[in-house]
């Protein structure tokens, strides 16, 4: 229940997920359980803070034209289960059908078959929206799901944290985040600044600039096509700046 409503609706697939505190060592019962509850409690607040800058995100691109659809970071919900050796535990909406790492820490695609796919340059596209909106003291990493359905997202900020909120992954996300990101359209309809110095883009223009033309004297006379040996070709397949949702209990 959250509050007084069902999450669900009888019926509807879920799924529970325990965070498991017996890898702490030789501690007491009652540290565990303790231990158990701040894991559970974290993962709602990270996933549940992740998806109200989404909401915004949304709120700013569907508008746009040709935008289209935009992901969205489904809620986790905070279950106790008092006669439970493991008493705390989350519960979320099951994603039917195949499940896709988008991004990692470094804004781009990790699945190479889906580096130009549609979810994965709008699940980049969030990330940079995000390090913009918090001047790059924040970031949702690990953006994985089923289609435009997110799930188990993690989220990196600076030491210091952001606005009292601190995030579940290294600072260093951040840091690989700004040197390694990519920019694609969605980028560039939402108007985001390109991460790239100045310096970083002088190098790459007087790198290409440094590239030597052809010589026509060196340049091989072509063979008349009907000259030409045939050729065997072998195909390749290359196979907390909005407030955190209060995590549900029932």
């Amino acid at each position: 229940m959250q509050g007084l409503v069902p999450v669900f609706s009888p019926g509807h697939p879920c799924v529970l997920k325990v965070h498991n505190a017996i890898t702490y060592g030789t501690k007491s019962q009652d540290d565990l359980v303790q231990k158990n509850y701040s894991l559970a409690l974290q993962e709602c607040y990270v996933q549940n803070t992740a998806r109200e800058y989404a909401k915004i995100y949304a709120a700013e691109a569907e508008p746009l034209e040709g935008f289209g659809e935009v992901p969205e970071i489904i809620p986790i919900f905070l279950v106790h289960r008092p006669a439970n050796n493991i008493p705390y535990a989350t519960v979320e909406e099951e994603l039917v059908g195949e499940f896709v790492k988008y991004s990692v820490r470094d804004g781009r695609e990790v699945n190479f078959l889906r580096r130009d796919s549609e979810a994965g340059q709008k699940c980049c596209t969030f990330q940079h929206w995000v390090y913009e909106k918090t001047n790059g003291s924040l970031l949702v990493t690990d953006l994985q799901g089923v289609g435009m359905k997110l799930t188990d997202v993690g989220i990196a900020t600076l030491a210091k944290g952001y606005k009292g909120f601190k995030g579940n992954c290294s600072f260093s996300f951040i840091e690989q985040f700004r040197a390694l990101h990519q920019c694609n359209k969605y980028c560039e309809m939402l108007g985001l600044k390109s991460l790239r110095s100045p310096h970083q883009k002088q190098r790459k223009a007087a790198a290409m600039k440094s590239k030597p033309l052809p010589h026509s004297s060196s340049m091989k006379k072509t063979v008349p096509k009907k000259a030409r040996e045939p050729r065997d070709f072998i195909a390749s397949e290359e196979g907390a700046d909005p407030m955190a949702m209060e995590p549900g209990r029932f």
